[in-house]
């Protein structure tokens, strides 16, 4: 990773010049820097990525609009996704009007709304949308004090649903306070040794599998991940035909912006009242990129890491 100064992008007379103030750095944006997996780079480029400025999640103010721009206005205060046109993670970005941009709401911060396409977007599409969670259901949620864990555990607390959260033991008391009713030690309990059974299981950082979870599913029960590999791409295929259980992956961002924008904005709803929080852990300068890349492939990453690019 290196920081470079190049020219400020200029808005095509259907898109809008955003001012980042802040972006959320992933363990997403790690594998496709790294190009992990393999078969990613297929898509993102084979050597090296084909979009040399990485980033998705965002959340700034429109700096210039496009002469066509209808949608929009110049210092509308917004935050969304730039999905597989990166470049968030920069202090100026272009997009087109109907990408998946979302007016920020007063009462929360450019920091807040920065990482909501990428961790509570994505759970929330899962929970909602691919299972359908319901109110005393059972979930089992894997990585619960990741970015995609501390949003599952909250999304599925406020739906009703019985959640049990794998995270560390330093975490615990943290998960709980989320809304998790039981935690299980990763460091000391395999939970995929133990008794209980679910309806869900979210792997929310895809560190386990379908096989190891399938004994811990209920009849009708579902193995989630959104780390796709090839073992689970076949896995998704078998259990669609054949099994009680079922194994299911799904790309949020590779979703239509008509179907994920009344999502983020029911998340917005939700966060507006309390009922979804951010977790943020830390909290970097553009300088310090890669510091940021480092602490997140250690693997220990508690909620969100933010890239600070203007002060709000």
């Amino acid at each position: 990773m290196k920081v470079k100064q190049v020219p400020q992008p200029k808005p095509k007379d259907d898109e809008v010049l955003i001012k980042v103030v802040a972006a959320s750095i992933t363990t997403a944006d790690s594998m496709m820097r790294s190009g992990t997996p393999w078969f990613a780079r297929l898509f993102l480029g084979w050597s090296k990525p084909k979009r040399p400025i990485p980033g998705t999640g965002f959340a700034g103010t429109i700096e210039a609009i496009g002469k066509d721009v209808t949608l929009h206005k110049v210092n509308d205060q917004i935050f969304g996704e730039t999905s597989f046109e990166f470049g968030a993670h920069a202090e100026y970005l272009c997009l087109k009007q109907n990408s998946l941009i979302v007016k920020k709401p007063e009462a929360l911060s450019f920091d807040e709304l920065a990482p909501m396409c990428d961790g509570a977007l994505t759970s929330y599409s899962f929970l909602s949308d691919i299972v359908n969670l319901q109110k005393e259901q059972r979930i089992l949620i894997n990585g619960a004090a990741g970015s995609l864990g501390t949003a599952a555990v909250q999304i599925a607390h406020n739906i009703g649903a019985h959640v049990t959260g794998v995270c560390s033991a330093a975490n615990s008391e943290f998960i709980k306070s989320l809304g998790a009713d039981e935690v299980i030690d990763y460091v000391n309990d395999d939970f995929t040794q133990l008794k209980n059974t679910y309806d869900i299981i979210f792997d929310t950082i895809g560190k386990s599998s379908y096989c190891a979870c399938r004994s811990l599913l209920k009849p009708g029960g579902t193995y989630l991940s959104p780390v796709l590999s090839i073992k689970l791409l076949f896995q998704m295929l078998f259990t669609s035909f054949i099994g009680p259980t079922k194994a299911k992956f799904s790309a949020t961002g590779m979703r239509p912006v008509k179907e994920l924008k009344p999502l983020l904005i029911e998340l917005r709803q939700l966060s507006e009242k309390g009922l979804l929080h951010t977790v943020i852990s830390k909290r970097y300068a553009l300088n310090q990129i890669s510091e940021a890349h480092q602490h997140i492939e250690g693997g220990h990453k508690k909620g969100n890491v933010i890239l600070k690019l203007q002060s709000n």
